[in-house]
């Protein structure tokens, strides 16, 4: 009975030991193309986007939309700790602000526990933050509700603060911006003073910049402290995601690139412009993913309209969010994002490469441009059909024999076996739907590797 009392202690002990580890720091691989653990591991960005968590949620709010971010295979969430929504003068869900008297120099403690407890309740779900100090208004108002209270001074006095109080706390990523770009030198100072208060206390966690829609960091940043580009590809049918992508890799130095605001779910496609326009979904959602991740981007960010400022009937709705956010955390673009990461991780991803040249068939550059990719040892190809056209490919491209392909269904998950071809066949692959939201990626493998393709059905 004592030796079985023993054993119980220590398993209890060993359990308490796994669930207190702290998630490995992220950092930049060694080519500057992806961001990997510090164990060497790579890491594929798969984000949400919950501006408003730390400003409405309360903590069972909070542990129902984490937990259920951290089941759909989401790794990485992103927020801010001043928020957009009147976050300086309106309280939290707890009752607290988060400045003393609007001075960035003055934390509230009460406020800022509650960060702490968001920061530490993802992390034992093994979810990162992409945190963001503040969002853009408080240093360019622009079309927000303010007010400016940063200088060069108080920036970084705010941002070391930060640094200090969250130097050991693994799973963050540091974002500055919040939709905005700088537009005067003091607004650039601003920034810089933010990162340079991060960096003299913080070389641990890597820093990227949250830009409005239509640009990358990089459109205003090319500074050391900028780890990864990050672009804002906008609201609408028209963004052609990949284009940032490739644009980004243009750069000097080198940078993994994120899409860290693309084409929400669930809100009016070009919604900033006059009249009433068709809403965007879950085809949008893949759409963006698949041709970010498929150019050459390290990872994507999706979003939804009601989620991203927390949405229910207490609060105004913004961008005509018309569904609560706990029941548009069901919508189907969410749940689908599993797939994306599912079917990437099933590959040696990092090590993928934008071929166009895969693609022999007529390919319009509008919403039903194909993009496809391949692996640098050539033993696997992807290739991405928007509206399940039929697409032809070069199979000598894959330096085998023989070859097996699949589709790969990207709404559920699932793998369909088509069958085994030469490597010189210009073969056509033709999905067994068609039209705007039949999406489907092609998969070819070397017929003598076992990469573990997910959901195979060999009807």
């Amino acid at each position: 009975m004592i030796k079985q009392l023993f054993a119980i202690i220590i398993t209890l002990n060993i359990a308490c030991t796994l669930a207190a580890k702290s998630l490995p720091h992220l950092q930049i691989s060694e080519n500057k193309q992806y961001i990997e653990n510090e164990n060497g591991e790579p890491f594929l960005w798969i984000g949400d986007t919950a501006w408003e968590l730390i400003h409405r949620l309360n903590r069972n709010e909070t542990v129902f939309y984490l937990k259920d971010r951290a089941d759909k295979g989401f790794n990485i969430i992103q927020t801010v700790i001043l928020a957009e929504l009147d976050g300086l003068k309106t309280p939290n869900a707890n009752g607290d602000v988060p400045l003393i008297d609007l001075d960035p120099t003055r934390l509230n403690e009460d406020y800022f526990k509650h960060v702490d407890y968001v920061l530490k309740k993802a992390e034992k779900l093994g979810l990162y933050i992409a945190l963001l100090p503040t969002w853009g208004d408080k240093f360019n108002r622009k079309w927000g509700a303010g007010p400016e209270i940063f200088n060069p001074d108080n920036a970084e006095k705010y941002c070391e603060l930060l640094a200090k109080r969250y130097l050991n706390q693994s799973n963050i990523v540091w974002i500055l911006g919040g939709d905005r770009m700088p537009e005067s030198e003091k607004q650039y100072e601003i920034i810089k003073a933010m990162a340079r208060g991060i960096r003299n206390v913080d070389q641990k966690h890597l820093i990227s910049y949250h830009p409005v829609g239509g640009k990358r960091a990089t459109d205003a940043f090319n500074d050391e402290w900028l780890d990864l580009d990050m672009f804002q590809s906008g609201h609408s049918r028209g963004a052609s995601e990949y284009r940032y992508v490739w644009e980004s890799k243009k750069n000097t130095p080198a940078r993994p690139v994120i899409n860290g605001e693309a084409r929400y779910e669930n809100i009016p496609d070009h919604f900033w412009e006059p009249g009433e326009h068709p809403w965007l979904d879950d085809g949008d959602v893949r759409l963006s993913a698949y041709w970010s991740l498929l150019a050459g981007a390290a990872g994507y960010t999706y979003g939804c309209n009601d989620i991203w400022q927390m949405y229910s009937l207490k609060h105004s709705p913004t961008i005509n969010a018309r569904t609560g956010w706990r029941e548009a955390m069901q919508l189907p673009g969410s749940s689908q994002m599993k797939h994306v990461k599912t079917l990437f991780t099933a590959f040696p991803w990092h090590k993928m490469k934008n071929d166009q040249s895969i693609i022999l068939n007529e390919n319009p550059i509008n919403d039903e441009f194909s993009m496809s990719a391949i692996s640098e040892n050539r033993d696997f190809m992807l290739a991405y059909t928007p509206w399940g056209r039929p697409i032809k490919v070069d199979l000598s491209k894959i330096n085998a024999q023989n070859v097996n392909a699949f589709w790969f269904n990207p709404r559920s998950g699932e793998s369909l076996f088509i069958g085994t071809f030469s490597n010189d066949e210009k073969a056509e692959f033709t999905p067994w739907a068609s039209g705007r939201g039949s999406d489907f990626v092609l998969v070819v493998i070397d017929a003598s590797n076992s990469y573990p393709l997910p959901f195979v059905n060999n009807l």
